[in-house]
């Protein structure tokens, strides 16, 4: 048994800090409960540190198939997502901390399951095998469809849960269908087992189409057209922190799945369905960026850029490549810190009683020039303008794709789109700029007091501007880090 629990080590530490904080509860007073979030955020800080010990990282492509049966991984990839997630969860933790007094009940369950939700991120990151994906899948969603909706007095917010709540279910069915197809064809769950079959099953119908709605159940977490549908209202709706969270990690457990999936178990089908991924990356990219343009409230355009950054990070698919891969991951990295810092300041500027429209960004050079110079950063990296993560995220991604073009010329096409929702994201992006130091408010509108921001925020927004910088100017190890867990993940297929 021992064994066995030094692979799920991390997950275990994980879950049972959720099951503390909910203990915790009910010894603090309720004035001390805030302090829970604090807790919790340290409690992932030393997981997060002891996913580096020598202990750990030597199981790194030890064989689980005596306890696991192959359905669960420890592999380059599965560390680099795993320390993704915890680095997310310990930031939302943090600034959910301010949000909860907006909460009227329920602040110890709100973080416990913004700590669940990470543990199926975590699981996500090592799955292997059908049953693991969905279960990690579902792990995450239950807990969102929660998370969601957790101010109960809102109506936006139980709009929002009730919409991702239906929209989840429908894509789990998809899901599950498709697992039933897959494992009916392949009589294996196992991604090795499908990668063995590969050549055989592509050329069965009920396989392929198995495969489609699995894609499809995993496009909606990731938010790509057609089923997007969702994001915007429930970025809107959610509380902040949940936000932040769903747009981040959500995603990234949708793509660690994909990679699994359709770059290391399939490749052949990932190659069949080209022209397919190629069409729904550069539809997602222009529905994205084309919907941002109107957007007035703050939550809703970062919902559409989202749309279109998953569209991006698509790119990294279609290139069916080692290179597209690591772009994935480094775009990944980049977009953490940028949407946690995005997030975090509209929690603070909504905190002072302010509404989520772009207005509210009005003036804030003059309230804090700390938060103008932050959110200046996020907005500039997100447009993908030098010398920032965004930049060189978006130039890996389309070097990878640049470089199988020549032997497609359909490539090309995702390419003039790409370059083409990069320049309309400059206007609005751009436009949240504008508004942090020439905006100005309604003539009867009250000046606002300067920001106050506690320390445990300033440093979370002092990482994300120092992290967003290095990725930006110092790209060569942070690219060597992505190489080596995509090449550790390559070698143990």
């Amino acid at each position: 048994m021992g064994d066995q629990l030094k692979f799920v080590q991390l997950e275990m530490m994980v879950v049972a800090l959720g099951l503390l904080v909910l203990i915790a509860d009910l010894a603090m007073a309720p004035s001390r409960r805030r302090l829970l979030g604090y807790l919790s955020a340290a409690g992932l800080f030393v997981v997060f540190l002891l996913s580096f010990r020598d202990g750990y990282t030597a199981l790194v492509n030890e064989s689980t198939e005596a306890f696991f049966n192959s359905r669960y991984k420890v592999d380059g990839l599965a560390l680099f997502f795993k320390r993704f997630f915890l680095i997310a969860g310990i930031f939302v933790l943090v600034f959910a901390v301010d949000f909860s007094e907006r909460l009227r009940s329920g602040m110890a369950e709100y973080y416990s399951f913004i700590v669940f939700a990470l543990s199926g991120m975590m699981f996500a990151a090592s799955a292997n095998d059908f049953s693991m994906l969905f279960v990690s899948i579902e792990l995450i969603t239950i807990t969102f469809y929660i998370l969601v909706s957790f101010q109960r007095h809102r109506l936006h917010s139980l709009e929002a849960g009730v919409k991702y709540l239906i929209l989840g279910a429908v894509s789990s069915a998809f899901m599950i269908y498709g697992i039933a197809l897959v494992f009916g064809v392949a009589g294996s769950l196992q991604f090795d087992d499908l990668h063995a079959q590969q050549s055989e099953l592509i050329h069965s119908k009920v396989f392929l189409f198995g495969m489609l709605f699995l894609f499809a159940g995993l496009a909606f977490k990731i938010s790509a057209f057609p089923f997007q549908v969702w994001a915007p209202d429930v970025y809107q709706g959610a509380p902040t922190p949940t936000t932040a969270f769903l747009a981040v990690g959500s995603k990234a457990a949708g793509f660690v799945l994909l990679i699994r999936l359709l770059v290391a178990a399939v490749p052949e089908v990932t190659a069949e369905w080209t022209s397919v991924l190629l069409v729904i990356s550069s539809l997602t990219i222009l529905y994205g960026n084309l919907c941002a343009l109107p957007q007035r409230n703050i939550k809703r355009l970062l919902a559409y850029s989202g749309i279109a950054n998953a569209g991006y990070l698509l790119m990294g698919i279609v290139a069916q490549s080692e290179e597209g891969t690591v772009a994935i991951l480094y775009y990944l990295a980049g977009y953490l810190f940028t949407v946690m810092a995005a997030f975090v300041i509209i929690n603070l500027l909504t905190k002072e009683g302010e509404g989520e429209d772009i207005s509210c960004l009005a003036g804030l050079s003059k309230r804090s020039p700390f938060l103008a110079f932050t959110m200046t950063l996020a907005a500039v990296s997100l447009a993908g303008i030098p010398p920032l993560a965004g930049f060189f995220g978006k130039f890996l991604l389309v070097k990878s794709v640049a470089t199988e073009a020549f032997g497609n010329t359909c490539f090309f096409v995702l390419l003039a789109v790409a370059v083409f929702g990069v320049v309309v994201s400059i206007y609005y992006y751009f436009g949240i700029v504008r508004t942090i130091f020439w905006g100005r408010r309604k003539a009867d509108e009250p000046t606002p007091p300067p920001v106050t921001i506690g320390l445990p925020v300033r440093i979370v927004l002092g990482c994300c501007v120092a992290a967003m910088l290095y990725l930006g100017l110092l790209p060569n190890k942070p690219v060597k880090w992505a190489e080596t867990a995509v090449k550790v993940e390559a070698a143990s297929k």
